[in-house]
């Protein structure tokens, strides 16, 4: 068996992190001045070295400004956060993505998708829909959840990998765990079949080279998921 060794996070990352979810739970609004360092270090009853690393920290994040001179500051994350700052809101309370952030997700995905099928359908052979078409099978004879929501991320993966375009692909990568999080719920919600029976329609379209059918049912499959009938907001 592959055992691990356990590390115990360090005062800095528990400072960090407290301090992390002070802001993203609206405990210390955006524009806000925090007390200075020693104060900190004092209340929180940890070193001062802690506190400036963790501080420092939080401004590459994007979570904090500092202003020499004057103090240190709530930045506004939505405006100066990094990949970083995502990944932090998706570990935000235990993971549990808030419907604000599912329906961010979901529209963005809206306008890579659309982009993906635009660079995609003109250029695709049989033999990468065949690719696809595995895919979208395993997923049909998934037993978990688990398995075909990595199924279905290896689908759309491998889609981005056919736009052709460097980037794409890269991009769709790094949203990996939020958009997993996002189908393991649908699947919850309505089952493997209905995850299969999306892909498998994409791969229709696709197939027929019906570019405009693509967009058009991928834009209201994704609407129906944000605000129609298989929601899937707590």
């Amino acid at each position: 068996m592959g055992f691990q060794k356990i590390s115990a996070p360090s005062l800095k990352e528990l400072f960090t992190k407290e301090l992390e979810n002070m802001i993203l739970s609206g405990e210390l609004q955006i524009g806000e001045q925090l007390p200075p360092e020693r104060d900190l270090a004092k209340t929180m009853q940890v070193s001062r070295a802690v506190v400036n690393a963790g501080i420092v920290e939080l401004q590459r994040k994007g979570f904090l400004a500092i202003k020499p001179r004057i103090g240190t500051f709530v930045a506004d994350y939505r405006r100066n956060g990094t990949m970083e700052t995502l990944i932090a809101i998706m570990n935000y309370n235990g993971g549990i993505l808030r419907d604000a952030e599912i329906k961010s997700i979901l529209e963005l995905r809206i306008a890579l998708d659309m982009l993906i099928l635009q660079l995609t359908i003109p250029r695709i052979t049989d033999e990468e829909i065949g690719r696809l078409r595995d895919f979208a099978k395993k997923m049909k004879e998934s037993e978990t959840t688990k398995e075909a929501s990595e199924l279905a991320f290896l689908f759309q993966h491998e889609l981005a990998f056919l736009s052709g375009n460097t980037l794409v692909p890269l991009i769709f990568y790094s949203f990996k765990a939020p958009i997993y999080s996002l189908w393991e719920r649908f699947c919850r919600l309505y089952g493997i079949d209905a995850l299969y029976e999306n892909n498998d329609k994409l791969c229709n379209y696709i197939e027929a080279r019906d570019l405009q059918g693509a967009i058009q049912w991928l834009n209201a499959s994704i609407q129906e998921t944000i605000s129609g009938s298989k929601q899937i907001y707590y």
